[in-house]
């Protein structure tokens, strides 16, 4: 039986201070999980009329006093306890940070790891958020795709330079670079044919958000063809699927996802949320991680 890998997605939703962060990870570890993953919003506007993708109403599955760490804050807390899972942002909107010290940062986080760093993008979908920050919504895909070129560049070596629309500096360098230099590993995070077409062009993974099969099958072969018009190698590119309605059968999902080619099973940590959650995460990592993964409860101890 191929292995499979195991994330454990929005991590930081569940652990959101200094003990339940450093308990989950520790637990998400000892039972077979291969990475930890924080997400982000910077703020959340009171006053909402974007869409959220991801649901049916267009609603975020969120209050404005849900705790939303920053997770490159989150996941450098939490690496120290966990020195063996990977460390990676699903999603980080990339438009909204200023490429320079967001390589800074990553670099910094990677180098003190030993290069455990991913790092998933979006280019977001909350309006009213890029305009309390100060950063123009319109270009904003062109703005991520040129500010993860412009990192891939300062994480390249010394004395480099870079001239773009967006980013535009003379000869630099910023130290320490990562661990895995300038090949951190970007997931592209979306279901739209902009980050279809995106992932193809420019990342080692893909994560879109959709939770049907038949849908996730869709948008597998649509990465997949788009590599293929690139003269890309399809499995070059990993394949992360968010477990949402596997839930009720994990076995079977774990199966069916298998069989598409998924890489790496997200489950959302918020599956784990509440009373007795780290309870049931070590039950569902033991019951069905642990086999697949290829690695028992004590693995990582």
């Amino acid at each position: 039986m191929t292995t499979m890998k195991f994330g454990l997605a929005f991590a930081s939703s569940v652990g959101t201070d200094q003990g339940s962060a450093v308990e989950i990870a520790r637990v998400a570890e000892s039972v077979g999980f291969e990475s930890v993953w924080g997400g982000e919003h910077v703020v959340f506007p009171s006053t909402i009329e974007s869409a959220y993708p991801y649901t049916s109403d267009g609603k975020v599955p969120a209050t404005p006093e849900t705790p939303i760490p920053d997770p490159l804050i989150w996941l450098a807390y939490v690496a120290a306890a966990a020195p063996t899972l990977r460390l990676g942002t699903c999603i980080l909107i990339v438009p909204q940070r200023n490429p320079l010290v967001l390589a800074k940062e990553l670099a910094t986080l990677d180098h003190l790891t030993g290069g455990r760093v991913e790092l998933g993008i979006g280019v977001g979908w909350l309006r009213e958020e890029f305009e309390a920050i100060g950063v123009p919504w319109a270009g904003r895909g062109a703005r991520t795709d040129e500010y993860i070129e412009a990192m891939r560049t300062v994480w390249s070596g010394s004395h480099v330079e870079f001239h773009g629309e967006f980013v535009d500096f003379e000869p630099l360098t910023a130290t320490p670079r990562p661990i895995q230099g300038r090949d951190i590993p970007i997931l592209v995070g979306g279901d739209t044919p902009a980050a279809v077409d995106r992932a193809a062009r420019m990342a080692d993974g893909y994560f879109p958000g959709e939770t049907d099969p038949d849908g996730l099958a869709r948008l597998i072969a649509a990465v997949r063809a788009a590599c293929e018009n690139r003269d890309r190698d399809p499995d070059s590119i990993e394949i992360n699927a968010i477990f949402g309605r596997q839930l009720a059968d994990p076995m079977a999902g774990i199966e069916s996802m298998r069989d598409q080619g998924v890489g790496r099973i997200m489950v959302p940590a918020f599956a784990f949320a509440g009373d007795g959650g780290l309870d049931r995460l070590r039950a569902f990592g033991e019951t069905h991680v642990a086999p697949n993964a290829g690695s028992g409860p004590s693995a990582a101890n």
